[in-house]
Formats: structure tokens, sequence, C-alpha cells
């Protein structure tokens, strides 16, 4: 058949067993297939107006810090503390104002502008995100959850409501920074999945060269 020369649409792997030779490409995650969850945002309910107008939003990214041991002749990496970057999401503003004022609601939370008073903790105003890829299901056909991100101790650090201009042809937009303590990859089950899953760890190995004979060595 014809069709047999797609399993040749592929990148060679070696006759280790690991996978097969014949093994295809693998179908990607797509970009717009997503969906996008607001817990605890704002003071109104429900919150999934904000899931209908989300344009866009960016999925975590985490950095490590770098600390250097000077030596004789070099210099040995490692991994220091963690820092997780800011993420933005575009809204589309609609025309009844839900979006604009679950916005403000959240902003009012972190404070008070008018009586420009401030929340007397933290837990008082932060939300969590529920970022879920999707496998294009729809109506009939449920949805498959792919990917799913929790985001936890979320919290607005800048809304942007954008400009108005009479030369553009556009939906009104605002866009959000948002500014987090941690984040959890899990299943369409619900357990940890990549990152967050607790792992093996193995002491007193190399990720090259020969093991070392001192197991607190680097």
């Amino acid at each position: 058949m014809a069709t047999s020369s797609l399993t040749n649409m592929t990148v060679p792997l070696g006759a280790d067993g690991q996978s097969p030779s014949t093994q295809g490409m693998l179908m990607p995650k797509l970009s717009y297939r997503f969906r996008v969850f607001f817990n605890n945002f704002g003071v109104s309910t429900p919150t999934t107006e904000l899931s209908k107008q989300v344009m866009d939003i960016s999925r975590p990214k985490v950095d490590f810090a770098e600390i250097k041991l000077q030596l004789y002749n070099s210099t040995i990496k490692m991994a220091g503390k963690h820092t997780w970057s800011d993420m933005t999401c575009t809204l589309r503003d609609d025309a009844q104002g839900n979006v604009s004022r679950l916005v403000g609601e959240q902003l009012q939370k972190q404070l008070d502008f008018m009586e420009q008073s401030s929340a007397a903790s933290a837990i008082d105003y932060k939300f969590t995100i529920q970022l879920q890829v999707l496998d294009g299901g729809n109506g009939a056909n449920e949805p498959v959850v792919l990917e799913e991100w929790d985001v936890l101790g979320c919290y607005l650090k800048s809304a942007d409501y954008g400009k108005m201009a009479y030369e553009t042809t556009e939906a009104v937009k605002i866009a959000l920074t948002i500014t987090f303590d941690n984040a959890i990859q899990v299943s369409s089950a619900g357990v940890p999945n990549g990152v967050g899953q607790t792992i093996p760890r193995t002491v007193g190995t190399l990720a090259t060269g020969a093991a070392a004979v001192n197991t607190n060595a680097f």
C-alpha cells in the first residue's frame, strides 16, 4: 500500500529496541486547542466568562539560578534556586463588561483603590489557574485533556486595558501579567505527571564519565 511509506517519514532510530524502526511521527499538541479556568478570581461567579474570552496565554516557564564554584583550572556549575517567570494572558473585552468587571474585582481584592486599603494577607486575593491542552473534541465528542498545568498562588502583576483607535478594526483587549508561586503538570486523571511528579533519585552517579568513588563528589 502507498500509505505504508508514511512509516518512513520520521527520524531513523538505532536498533536498540527502545522504539520500533517503523514508527512514524507522533501527533503534536496544537497551540490553539486549549481552555483556561480561573478559580477564586474576583468575587463574582461564575468566572467562565473569562474562559470564553481568552485569546492567548503563555505556558509556565521555569529558570534555575546558576551557582559557580571556581577551581584551579576550571569551573563547576550547580543548579541554584528556581524562579517561575510571569505568565501573560490576553482577554477579549466583551460589550456587556463581564471581563472588565471580573478583572476589576480581582484588582480590588489585591488593593481597594478607592479606600487605599490592602488585603490583610496574600491568601485573601490569590487565585489558581487550570490550563488544559485539548485534543479537539467538541459537541457529542467530549474533549480529551492531553495536558494540564495547575498554576498556584497567582495574582495580577499588571493589567493593561489597551487603547482605543479609529484606524483599527479589532476587538478591545485586556492584557494581564500573572505572577505565581508554583506550577504542577498533571495527567487527565489529576495525578502529577511531569513537573511535580515523584521520581526515584540515584545517589552517587554522574551524568557523564565513570561513577565516582566518593558519593559526595560532583
